[in-house]
């Protein structure tokens, strides 16, 4: 370590620097580093060959080094460098001096606790048919929106009881996305990943206080915030049959107006093979996770059980009713033009249902379906394949097989998620900004930092706990290190966090109430070169991962979705979990 001070005019300069840089070379994780864990930035330009690091609360230098050049991506010319300083493990806040840029990172105990809290927390600020309220929300209290007490039943959705036209109430829920619709497809995969994370770290979630209504009762808060939108879910189940309807909606996606001044009326639509599956996983799921919470919710575990196994049953009746809105819109009236979360296999809604039922009852025939269903390869959660939701419910640390059949379950399922852990790490110390994820084209998509970056990280936190890998679970913290703006545009993807993060989301929300900042702790999309909004905005860059615009509208790379918050909740709350876990060792 040197102990060599830095001059007034140096650190004067430092200061000036860091509110606004002399040159925007420096790509790191701007919320914090654990002590313990790797710490590595990137410079985002060619020939960088030394940095600095200097304390800044005493202007002494703690460490000088080398850079390492790390591989170009394939669709980019930019020569990058890693600046490793994982030597340092003395909590404080620092400056890193390198290229002519200087930015400041901060190393602390539990960097990733504030961002696993934000992210659970925005779940409270998406709640329909109740008023945010300004003790928990602050300046972003608004009055209650979308009482849902008096919804229609679209002709897509009628049955022998409920006719075209009748009126039921679905009240609470979240509002799904940047929208102000309700899907059952996209709740229950969004619950269904946080109460897997919960499964595992159910201590952690223990002492967990986001400041909701609910906080300070018996149950974890994030089990307090499933329960809301779980109550909602339960709403949406035909009493008749046990059927679910795929969304409640409103025709045409609202204008950016605040939810009071929503005037379309708003439906139920056609019941779903998917959605009714993936009710039925997470109403399974969730009856086991609420046992112990009958103070709070009395009797809800054993209402989700039975509403999860008459759901199955209609499924297995009606394998072919598939959500497709333009064949829907061919046959009814009024037109619904809003979300779709079509699907045209529910093989994995099927294996993720039959399996988490099972788990729940112990009844052989839904073992017999999950092995029938089960995945041949894994593939990282996603709403659109869920296949990975039923493969945590298998292994699960705690869960005791029983037979040759389930263990040989078990087996198969773990071998597939640690091939593809060992191949997502593959390169990684290496790559342009050292992590598993961003540095092939087919890395960004429509909402890649989630549904790829961050619920990677989770896989590779299932992997490392069922086989004891260090390097997957390293590599799971730089997903992380990349959302939090180790990546080519320097944002952290969060709102309300780190030094530079989006201020317009493609969020009604946050464009509605006046306030500059937007709502904070949400995941946006994330650079998407597909730019299906390219008629709306203009994108600074056609490279696949420099496609993002911070723009209200661009909808396809800075939306916000309760899908996306649920892989941040998951990632986040797991690794900070991991490190209080070893600190403790």
């Amino acid at each position: 370590m040197k102990s060599k001070l830095i001059s007034f005019g140096i650190l004067a300069g430092g200061l000036a620097a860091c509110s606004q840089p002399a040159a925007d070379v420096i790509r790191l994780n701007q919320v914090g580093y654990f002590p313990s864990q790797e710490k590595v930035a990137v410079a985002n330009t060619a020939g960088v060959t030394d940095f600095t690091v200097v304390n800044a609360a005493t202007g002494e230098e703690v460490l000088k080094g080398t850079t390492t050049v790390t591989t170009s991506n394939p669709w980019s010319q930019t020569a990058r460098s890693a600046m490793d300083f994982s030597s340092l493990n003395q909590p404080g806040t620092y400056w890193l001096l390198a290229g002519g840029d200087t930015a400041t990172f901060e190393i602390k105990d539990r960097p990733l606790a504030v961002v696993a809290d934000a992210a659970l927390k925005s779940f409270y600020y998406q709640r329909t048919g109740m008023p945010i309220e300004e003790k928990y929300a602050g300046q972003w209290n608004r009055p209650a929106g979308h009482p849902d007490t008096q919804v229609l039943i679209h002709p897509s959705a009628a049955g022998p009881a409920r006719k075209a036209g009748d009126v039921i109430s679905s009240p609470k829920g979240w509002y799904d996305a940047g929208d102000y619709n309700k899907y059952i497809v996209n709740s229950a995969f969004s619950i269904g990943l946080m109460q897997a994370i919960y499964r595992l770290f159910p201590d952690y979630f223990a002492k967990q206080n986001v400041n909701i209504p609910e906080s300070g009762n018996n149950t974890p808060d994030l089990l307090d915030e499933m329960y809301y939108n779980l109550d909602w879910m339960l709403t949406m189940q035909d009493p008749a049959d046990g059927g679910v309807y795929h969304k409640l909606t409103t025709p045409n996606f609202e204008g950016f107006v605040k939810p009071t001044e929503c005037k379309q009326p708003r439906y139920v639509v056609q019941k779903s093979v998917t959605a009714t599956l993936d009710f039925a996983a997470v109403m399974a799921q969730a009856s086991m996770i609420f046992k112990p919470y009958q103070k709070d919710y009395p009797g809800f575990s054993a209402k989700a059980l039975r509403a999860a196994e008459r759901a199955y049953s209609w499924a297995e009746k009606n394998p072919d009713a598939l959500y497709k809105q333009a064949d829907l819109n061919e046959k009814y009236d009024p037109d619904i033009q809003t979300g779709e979360y079509g699907d045209t296999d529910a093989t994995d809604e099927l294996f993720w249902a039959a399996s988490e039922l099972f788990y729940a009852t112990g009844k052989q025939a839904y073992m017999v379906k999950a092995v029938k269903s089960s995945p041949r390869s894994y593939l990282p959660p996603s709403w659109g394949n869920v296949s990975a939701l039923g493969v945590f419910a298998w292994l699960l640390p705690e869960r005791e097989l029983k037979g040759v059949t389930e263990e040989a379950m078990e087996g198969t399922l773990k071998s597939y998620l640690q091939a593809y852990a060992t191949n997502v790490v593959k390169g990684a110390n290496q790559s342009a900004f050292h992590a598993p994820y961003g540095d092939e084209e087919a890395d960004f998509f429509w909402g890649c930092l989630s549904e790829l970056c961050a619920n990677q990280a989770t896989s590779l936190v299932y992997a490392y706990m069922v086989g004891d890998n260090n390097n997957f679970l390293i590599n799971a913290y730089r997903n992380m290190d990349y959302i939090l703006g180790r990546n080519p545009l320097g944002y952290c993807y969060v709102t309300g966090l780190g030094a530079k993060s989006p201020m317009h989301p493609h969020h009604r929300l946050s464009a509605s109430d006046g306030i500059d900042a937007p709502l904070p702790g949400f995941l946006v999309g994330g650079p998407n070169p597909g730019q299906q909004d390219g008629q709306f905005v203009k994108y600074p860059s056609n490279l696949p991962d420099e496609s993002y615009v911070d723009e209200e509208g661009s909808y396809a790379s800075n939306e916000i979705a309760i899908n996306w918050s649920a892989g941040l909740v998951a990632a986040a709350s797991a690794l900070d979990a991991l490190s209080q876990r070893m600190s403790a060792e």
